[in-house]
């Protein structure tokens, strides 16, 4: 039985899933020119386009979507299967997770990984979206939306959000009441990349828990990421709401101070997952048990 040619099968699956020639020739390391001729190779295998092209609009045809969904779950398959061959050798994982947990909890924390487990190499893959989370890119992830099916899932940490500002800006509010003095200074709201939410959500939610109300008149600065707002906090820009992981013994030695209000429970909780094929991974047991651990130690420095 004749197949397709495999390597056009996987620039169409890097394309199809990047929805880019250029970013899917990057990430398979070859020119863009290579990635469209094994695309064009294959639609002429299959005698059906598989992508629209208008400018610089891409998108799926019907059938191409449907192809892509085949190719996605057999090369998945065939990651898993080979991983699962492997599950008893020890050496290298591959850890997909959020920028602001990798930069705040995570990587203050690995070289106690390291020491503990030399013998594990630890990739860190940072990702912004949950449509990020690719089996093919990475072994096991850390993320508020597990999969329900056919992986394994530990429960990390609830989300929880407190606000906190520069130590200048502190020595001129902590003698104040509050919240009244916490208007009196720029208000950082985090605003995520596609969600449709009011401006200040974030603060609207905490400030309702409180019982109290945002005042009309208070001078917002939106950020589109949680790590530039606590960045511009710690230069005395403002007041945010950070989450509790990012809130480390080191954190308060970089001019970031708690302001001692209540927190809100955003209702996101934090996994560690992976599938369910890797259960016998002796390494991966190792990495769930030792952040089962971290999380354990941050939870009682933070109370």
């Amino acid at each position: 039985m004749k197949l397709p040619p495999l390597r056009a099968i996987q620039c169409f699956e890097s394309v199809a899933r990047l929805n880019s020639f250029s970013k899917a020739a990057e990430n398979l390391n070859v020119t863009q020119s290579a990635v469209s001729h094994q695309v064009r190779t294959l639609e002429e295998y299959l005698g059906e386009a598989l992508f629209y092209r208008q400018g610089r609009t891409l998108s799926l045809t019907e059938i191409g979507a449907r192809y892509f969904t085949e190719v996605n779950q057999s090369l998945a398959a065939i990651s898993n299967t080979s991983q699962a061959i492997r599950n008893d050798q020890p050496g290298h994982i591959r850890l997909a997770l959020y920028s602001s947990v990798a930069v705040n909890w995570l990587i203050p924390r690995l070289e106690d990984f390291h020491t503990q487990h030399p013998e594990i190499e630890l990739t860190l893959n940072m990702v912004t979206d949950q449509d990020d989370y690719n089996e093919q890119c990475s072994d096991c992830f850390i993320t508020v939306h597990p999969p329900k099916r056919n992986v394994v899932s530990t429960f990390l940490f609830a989300e929880k959000l407190f606000p906190v500002c520069g130590q200048r800006l502190w020595e001129e509010i902590k003698d104040q009441p509050l919240p009244e003095a916490l208007w009196q200074h720029p208000i950082l709201s985090v605003k995520y990349a596609g969600k449709s939410e009011n401006a200040a959500n974030d603060w609207l939610k905490w400030c309702k828990v409180g019982g109290f109300e945002l005042p009309s008149d208070v001078k917002i600065n939106q950020f589109s990421h949680v790590l530039l707002a606590a960045q511009a906090a710690r230069y005395n820009l403002g007041i945010t709401l950070i989450d509790n992981y990012m809130m480390l013994e080191q954190t308060h030695q970089q001019n970031l101070v708690r302001i001692p209000m209540h927190e809100l429970l955003t209702g996101d909780s934090f996994y560690f997952f992976y599938n369910d094929l890797k259960s016998n991974q002796a390494d991966i047991i190792k990495l769930s048990r030792w952040l089962e651990l971290q999380c354990y130690i941050n939870e009682n420095k933070i109370l």
